[in-house]
């Protein structure tokens, strides 16, 4: 196990903790989903993702029926995926994910998070390659299956990482190799739990303790946001 699993070990806590915010979030890329791929997750490789995710999130199936119907509305207005980055205090690098129908409010209130935490918001490609972005996906657990066998048969999709946690069997692959790993999977009849993207910092930066709190101060107001999705850094924890 390597630098992914203890970045997800150190976020899984923080991630999505409100139940209200995970399912608006679940909503928007049900929404994103639809309006790339159409409705029908059958041919829609990142619907059916998406509804994965929700299941795991224990989000009702009403929920997501209500929001595929929705993202089918011609009134519906369409959410677009902006990146943001910048710096919080002692130099940690923070990478912003957000969907958003109004990007001049998403600009204010992340630059506003930063500000008010003495943080600085950061041009476009400043801190982005300091991030590898993966995939990763979580299946279930099985006596029958071969974990060196599992790896052996994922090396032709370049995967990092396969490791069993109390979740199930973690699988880390690059970011370009989504639909190989997931078509596989699927082919093989392996049940994916969930899955999604990550952005895993290449290096991390020590700070104490009283530099942490400073740091999340930032995050937490970042991850109040309604048009957040997503937040990264590379504070070591």
């Amino acid at each position: 196990m390597g630098r992914a699993f203890e970045f997800r070990k150190a976020r899984k806590m923080k991630r999505w903790s409100a139940m209200a915010k995970t399912f608006t979030r679940i909503g928007k890329d049900i929404v994103m989903a639809v309006k790339e791929g159409g409705s029908n997750p059958e041919a829609n490789s990142r619907l059916r993702a998406v509804i994965q995710n929700a299941k795991a999130a224990n989000m009702p199936l009403a929920n997501v029926e209500r929001a595929i119907k929705k993202a089918t509305d011609k009134d519906q207005a369409d959410y677009k995926e902006v990146l943001f980055e910048g710096y919080a205090q002692h130099g940690i690098a923070v990478l912003v994910e957000t969907a958003t129908d109004n990007n001049n409010r998403t600009v204010a209130n992340v630059r506003a998070c930063f500000s008010k935490t003495d943080g600085n918001m950061s041009t476009s490609g400043s801190v982005v390659f300091m991030f590898d972005r993966t995939c990763n996906f979580r299946i279930e657990k099985n006596d029958d299956l071969d974990l060196e066998e599992l790896e052996l048969d994922l090396m032709d999709f370049e995967v990092e990482e396969v490791f069993i946690d109390d979740d199930g069997i973690i699988i880390y692959a690059p970011f370009e190799q989504f639909g190989g790993v997931q078509d596989y999977l699927e082919e093989k009849k392996l049940e994916i739990l969930s899955s999604g993207f990550e952005r895993i910092p290449t290096t991390t930066k020590k700070v104490s303790e009283e530099q942490q709190a400073d740091v999340e101060k930032l995050l937490e107001k970042l991850e109040e946001d309604d048009d957040v999705q997503n937040v990264y850094h590379n504070m070591e924890m």
